[in-house]
């Protein structure tokens, strides 16, 4: 590989730690609630990656925080082939912001940016973000070049979209040695009808991804029955202990089961038959928190990811309350995943959680599965 085309979406992920499950048409209210962007930083550990593997490849992409600032700082010396800063006609400021929060970048943006590196042949294109960055970035592909490959680097709340990496230095890696590609599936979520509880995905494109055992898959659902294993849990919640129920339907089988009413797609604090928060924001989970604490989660069907995937309001600080993490999961979801995986933008933490674990899949069954 010759050049690489970087485009990162600056807001995306914002949305998740703050309780908002998405950034869509919620920038201004994430930003009132306190959330600090986490692409940036993603970007820069992906590119990181990769200049230890190619340092001298060129690299296409667009001004200040929508990838030069990233590429300068993992070593490279971009070239900025597309700046909305000072397009024609613009009326923001003739200068990018320093401050990712403040970007005000859209999804044209974003299109710009990969129709300026169609144009200069690039070999991959490579961007940051969520779902509906990937739906932009598959758009201008399929309208123009349905041979050059994309790739992901997952920084948005929900990833359902087969054309990610499985963290952000597995993005450098796979963009660095991939030798050949197949067609992976771009979907994209309705995010109102998430935030109420809803999940509607659409296929939106079809794309070539390069192919690396570090993209993950697609999510899935699995039907397994979880009856049993949420009497199974019930039947053995401790007085006195501190329950951080996270989103699906598996968990949300073990509320029902204690008599909570449950936030579908949420996170939920519990305690000796209160409920002490209903779909909450990191900082609401940590106000409400009294040890000791479990924190119960279970597996996204095909991906494996049981923290940093849809569920950001469990963030490293909230983890790191707990003194026992409960996975659970139907054997039927389990045997779709190879192993369970771990992201939260904290190195210790997801160390700390890597190992072998104690899976529940029935009132009495258990199975062994690694944290990778």
């Amino acid at each position: 590989m010759d050049s690489i085309g970087v485009v990162v979406n600056p807001i995306a992920g914002m949305g998740g730690r703050v309780g908002l499950k998405g950034t869509d048409d919620k920038v201004e209210e994430a930003r009132r609630r306190g959330a600090e962007p986490r692409a940036p930083e993603r970007a820069r550990t992906a590119l990181a990656s990769l200049h230890r593997r190619t340092p001298d490849l060129t690299v296409y992409t667009a001004a200040g925080v929508m990838g030069e600032d990233a590429a300068r700082d993992a070593g490279y010396e971009p070239e900025v082939v597309y700046d909305p800063w000072t397009e024609a006609g613009n009326e923001s400021a003739a200068a990018p912001p320093t401050d990712p929060a403040a970007a005000e970048t859209t999804a044209e943006d974003t299109q710009a940016a990969v129709r300026a590196f169609l144009e200069h042949s690039v070999d991959l294109i490579l961007f940051v973000g969520g779902d509906g960055t990937a739906v932009d970035v598959a758009a201008v592909i399929e309208e123009h070049d349905e041979e050059t490959p994309m790739l992901g680097v997952p920084a948005g709340v929900k990833i359902y979209s087969s054309v990610f990496a499985v963290t952000p230095r597995d993005a450098g890696y796979v963009a660095a040695e991939f030798d050949r590609v197949e067609a992976r599936e771009v979907n994209d979520i309705d995010e109102e009808a998430y935030r109420e509880g809803e999940v509607r995905t659409e296929l939106q494109a079809v794309v070539p991804v390069p192919v690396a055992p570090d993209v993950q898959s697609g999510k899935q659902v699995s039907s397994g029955n979880v009856d049993s294993l949420a009497a199974g849990f019930a039947r053995e919640v401790e007085s006195d202990r501190t329950y951080v129920f996270g989103p699906g339907g598996t968990v949300g089988a073990i509320e029902r089961e204690l008599g909570i009413d449950p936030s579908p797609l949420g996170v939920d604090v519990w305690r000796d038959g209160d409920l002490l928060a209903r779909d909450a924001a990191e900082s609401e989970i940590l106000e409400v928190l009294e040890d000791p604490v479990t924190i119960v989660v279970s597996p996204i069907g095909g991906q494996g990811f049981v923290f940093g995937r849809g569920n950001h309001q469990i963030s490293p600080q909230v983890i790191e309350r707990a003194d026992e993490i409960e996975v659970v999961a139907s054997g039927e979801k389990l045997d779709d995943i190879s192993a369970l995986r771990v992201d939260t933008d904290d190195d210790e933490v997801d160390e700390s959680l890597r190992g072998w674990m104690q899976v529940r899949t029935g009132r009495f069954t258990t199975r062994l599965v690694k944290v990778i």
